[in-house]
């Protein structure tokens, strides 16, 4: 082998390549005196939870899904710029902060590559215990590119893919591994392989919420076909996810159960009963964005404004158990009331129910209407209350989708994948949409072609991009 890797925390890694911008990225990757040899040694890689992170505050600040304090708003910043949608400023300039979206995802990659390349020649395994460990660093690696790939570049263009670029890939764990920034069409065509290379051998059930198991590859097949526009395929996979796990976790009950705390005049504690890593939704957990650190909180659910927070259905119980309206001066805010992990980077199964509705409803027709609401309904009757509860209807693919984009929203508000959505939406006339709001006193606008949409590389690496080139893929 060429590398030595030790089980020093992850963190150290990502504090060496955060703060240390000057550094080559790919010359800090983790050395150590213990070198991987058994399966366990590798498998220890995918259970060490510091390695499933995946950041999109930027997205979310981008979409106002989290409220930011007036006072993280009076200068100009990364995060100001994009959550008052500043178009004319330039986010390259401002992000040299804001790398660990990028620096999160390479350092995982790095380990899933190592799991690849090195699992074949490992010891104390059989066969088929390495092919499963191989099969699911693979759906942990297109995970990673697709994260980084939908946060750093265009939105798929069957059209342009082929000439857009998207970010580096980089399969080789070795220190000094060469780089490519290939174009969008190859980097799904990669992830993709990926995918359906690991589908024969992953197990039905996983070791832990952190191994990918079948109905995570097929999610995962059904989110990646989505982003393309290719309904059929992701309709296809996401029943296949759905026939693995079609679990909900009911709101309204862990509402009740908790119902005289959450109701309590003046008390915004957090102590509830964590769902989050028990939940029968999951199909993968990961961690996602830190949003609490500029919305008044600290280690809880992200505030809401309360413009956002009226875009939640009346009556809706998920919202009810994770926000309660408070004063912050100098704003009225629903402040989070949850300090539980949150599944904000991983797969769960309403995700499921919502591709298959989209895709049924593009098929048009009244029977591929119902079906598709029927989808739709299934999530809603476990968020919604009793007494405000009433199946949605739609007698057009427009209507069908509005409703389906909504309550998906609302169900993964403070994640990437309204962000994702929103982007894919942008590129069809007939759903694109122009965000609005008023701003002290000023009347600001987000455009769907807005180069905003793409989020610039970190000036680290740019600076240092390793063993290949990095160029912008935004203006600004």
């Amino acid at each position: 082998m060429k590398f030595k890797i030790s089980y020093i925390a992850i963190i150290s890694l990502l504090a060496a390549m955060l703060f240390s911008s000057c550094d080559n990225y790919l010359d800090v990757l983790p050395k150590g005196e213990k070198i991987p040899t058994s399966l366990s040694d590798y498998e220890a890689f995918v259970r060490n939870e510091y390695n499933h992170l995946n950041d999109a505050e930027q997205a979310i600040n981008l979409l106002n899904d989290v409220y930011k304090r007036p006072s993280d708003l009076s200068y100009v910043s990364l995060s100001s710029i994009n959550y008052n949608w500043m178009g004319n400023e330039d986010r390259i300039i401002q992000n040299n902060s804001d790398e660990a979206t990028y620096y999160y995802s390479y350092a995982a990659i790095s380990y899933w590559n190592l799991i690849i390349n090195n699992v074949p020649d490992a010891t104390d395994a059989s066969d088929a215990e390495k092919l499963e460990l191989i099969a699911q660093a693979k759906v942990l690696r297109a995970m990673n590119y697709f994260h980084l790939t939908n946060y750093y570049a265009e939105q798929y263009d069957e059209a342009t893919a082929a000439t857009k670029l998207s970010v580096p890939l980089i399969i080789s764990a070795d220190m000094g591994a060469p780089s490519e920034q290939i174009s969008i069409a190859k980097m799904y065509e990669f992830i993709l392989t990926d995918l359906t290379d690991a589908i024969p051998n992953l197990p039905i059930e996983s070791a832990t919420l952190l191994h990918p198991d079948l109905g995570c590859g097929y999610a995962m097949l059904a989110r990646v076909y989505l982003q393309m526009g290719d309904y059929d395929s992701a309709l296809k996979y996401a029943q296949n996810a759905l026939d693995q796990n079609n679990k909900l976790f009911n709101w309204k009950e862990y509402y009740t159960e908790n119902k005289e705390q959450i109701e309590k005049e003046d008390d915004w504690s957090t102590s509830y009963p964590s769902k989050t890593m028990t939940s029968p939704e999951n199909y993968i957990f990961r961690y996602g964005s830190s949003t609490y650190k500029n919305s008044g909180q600290s280690g809880t659910k992200a505030a809401l404004t309360l413009s956002r927070a009226s875009q939640f259905e009346d009556g809706d119980a998920r919202f009810a158990s994770k926000w309660k309206k408070k004063y912050q001066a100098p704003d009225s805010i629903y402040y989070g009331i949850r300090s539980d992990k949150f599944n904000a980077g991983g797969i769960t199964t309403p995700e499921m129910y919502y591709i298959k509705a989209e895709c049924l409803a593009r098929k048009g027709g009244q029977a591929n209407l119902d079906e598709a609401m029927l989808s739709l309904n299934t999530v809603r009757k476990t968020r919604i209350f009793d007494n405000k509860y009433a199946d949605l209807t739609a007698s057009s693919t427009a209507e069908a989708i509005a409703y389906i984009r909504k309550d998906k929203a609302n169900e993964y508000v403070q994640t990437a994948i309204p962000f994702w959505d929103m982007k894919r939406f942008n590129k069809d006339v007939n759903y694109a949409q122009t965000l609005t709001k008023v701003f002290d006193n000023q009347s600001l606008e987000l455009s769907p072609d807005s180069h905003m949409w793409v989020m610039p590389f970190p000036m680290g690496a740019t600076s240092n991009p390793g063993n290949g080139t990095l160029v912008q893929n935004t203006p600004r």
